[in-house]
C-alpha cells in the first residue's frame, strides 16, 4: 500500500496562516478550500455589501484555485455560508451564476448565526478537482 501525499496550497500572501489554515489542501486527486470570506490579501473585510465581500470570496477562491494549477470550472462541491437568508438568497443565486457554469457543482447553503468576523456576511468552500 502506497502512503498518500497530503500538499498544501498557499497563496502569497498565505492571510491564513496566522490563524494555522491552509487555505487549501490536495489530497487523492482533489482540492479542498478553506471557507474564503470576503477579504482582501491583508485579510480585511472589503466592503459592507453582500454581493462585494461574496464576489471577494468567489475571486479567493479562484485564486488559491489557481495556485494549485486548477479553475473553477473544477469545482464540483460547494459550501457557502451566510448570516442572513431572507435577505440574499437571490444575491447567493445570482453569485452562482456569476461564477460558476453547467453543470453547476453540488451545493450546500446554510445560514449561521456568524462568521469568523463579526461584518462578514459570507463564506464559501469548496471542493474541485485537481489538475
Amino acid at each position: 500500500m502506497t502512503a498518500q501525499r497530503i500538499e498544501k496550497i498557499a497563496t502569497t500572501p498565505d492571510w491564513y496562516e496566522p490563524y494555522k489554515i491552509s487555505q487549501a489542501i490536495k489530497a487523492n486527486g482533489l482540492l479542498f478550500v478553506s471557507g474564503q470570506a470576503g477579504i482582501d490579501e491583508q485579510g480585511r473585510t472589503v466592503s459592507d455589501d453582500f454581493l462585494t465581500q461574496g464576489r471577494q470570496a468567489f475571486a479567493n477562491i479562484r485564486r488559491v484555485l489557481a495556485q494549485a494549477g486548477a479553475e473553477l470550472g473544477d469545482v464540483v462541491k460547494v459550501g457557502i455560508f451566510v448570516t442572513d437568508m431572507a435577505a440574499n438568497l437571490d444575491k447567493v443565486i445570482a453569485l452562482r451564476e456569476e461564477f460558476l457554469s453547467e453543470p453547476y457543482p453540488a451545493d450546500t447553503l446554510l445560514e449561521v448565526s456568524s462568521l469568523a468576523q463579526p461584518d462578514w456576511q459570507i463564506e464559501v468552500e469548496v471542493t474541485a478537482l485537481a489538475r
